[in-house]
This record gives structure tokens, C-alpha cells and sequence, in this order.
């Protein structure tokens, strides 16, 4: 009997791609930095302004939403301290071949380390994508109408400074007198 979920070693990169660009940009954007680009984890940390301890549990939570985008049955963790162990397997694993993390944590370590093992191929795939991205008519169309928007709230602009009632001029105040007691 085969598991219906993918094995993780086998994910090819147009798949690892199409799973990064169906998640949320930040999220992708951790994996991308500290997997694909192999940027190291004090770095990744210090770009997001974060300390180490708080990006690897912002990449534990990036890797359960990749498992998740591509079939695995990954589940979050019961709670904070489970979190934060598992933000620190999940970095060991990712230094160590050797390390060793539960079977829970399983679904989201296999696709993290098939994602560095092809980094190259999803960087290059993502690239294309957003090249493709770019050309794409939809975003043609969607980059003449921000212009437009642009164009006209600035003729808007225009017409109401323009046509703005003139201010009446203003009265001269009166001068006021003091005594020179009051000095």
C-alpha cells in the first residue's frame, strides 16, 4: 500500500517553484533567503531584523506551510514550547545530516532539505516566473491602469487647487497699546 502524500525526496523543482509562488510572500521570501540563496541563519535573521532564535521559528512555520502546499501532512506544533524546540531541530537538521528531530517534524525537514538540494533550479525557475510575470498581458493591462489612476488623481489634484475660492484678504490686526506700567 502506497501513502498518498508525495515523498519529499522526489519533488521536482517546477514543483518546489509552483509551491513557493502559492504561499504567502513573507514566508516564501524566508525559505527563498535561507534555502535556496543558502544564506546563513544568523544573516537571514539579522535581514529581517530578528533575533536567531525568532527567524528559525519563522522559518519552522514557513516550512510547515510548504509541506502543507505540497501534500505533506504536516501539523503545527501544540504549543510554544513545542514550537520552539522544534524550530531548533529543524535548524540542526538543516545544518546536520545526522540530527535528529521526531516523526512529526518529518513532513517539514524532507521538503526543507529537498528545497536547498535544488536550490539552484527553484532560483532559476523563480526568476523565470517573474520574468514571465512581468510580460504577461494581465500585468500590462494592470500597469496602465495603476498610470491612469495616477494620471487622474493628479488632474483632480490640479482642479481643486486651481478652482479653490480665493481667501479674502486678511484685516490688520489692531495695534495694541500698553502703558508704561505694563512693560
Amino acid at each position: 500500500m502506497t501513502s498518498p502524500a508525495p515523498d519529499a525526496s522526489r519533488l521536482s523543482p517546477p514543483a518546489l517553484t509552483a509551491a513557493l509562488r502559492a504561499m504567502e510572500p513573507r514566508p516564501s521570501a524566508m525559505l527563498l533567503h535561507r534555502l535556496v540563496e543558502g544564506r546563513p541563519l544568523e544573516a537571514c535573521a539579522a535581514f529581517y531584523g530578528v533575533s536567531v532564535e525568532a527567524f528559525s521559528v519563522l522559518l519552522l512555520r514557513a516550512g510547515v506551510a510548504l509541506a502543507r502546499e505540497v501534500g505533506l501532512p504536516a501539523r503545527e506544533p501544540a504549543g510554544e514550547d513545542e514550537e520552539s524546540a522544534w524550530a531548533r531541530m529543524l535548524s540542526e537538521a538543516l545544518a546536520r545530516e545526522d540530527a535528529r528531530f521526531p516523526a512529526a517534524l518529518v513532513p517539514v525537514v524532507e521538503p526543507c532539505r529537498r528545497l536547498r538540494e535544488v536550490g539552484a533550479e527553484v532560483a532559476a525557475g523563480m526568476e523565470a516566473a517573474a520574468r514571465e510575470d512581468a510580460a504577461s498581458p494581465h500585468r500590462r493591462r494592470e500597469d496602465w491602469l495603476r498610470r491612469l489612476a495616477v494620471a487622474a488623481l493628479l488632474a483632480l489634484t490640479a482642479y481643486l487647487y486651481l478652482s479653490r475660492p480665493e481667501e479674502p484678504p486678511r484685516r490688520p490686526r489692531p495695534p495694541v497699546h500698553t502703558t508704561p506700567d505694563q512693560r
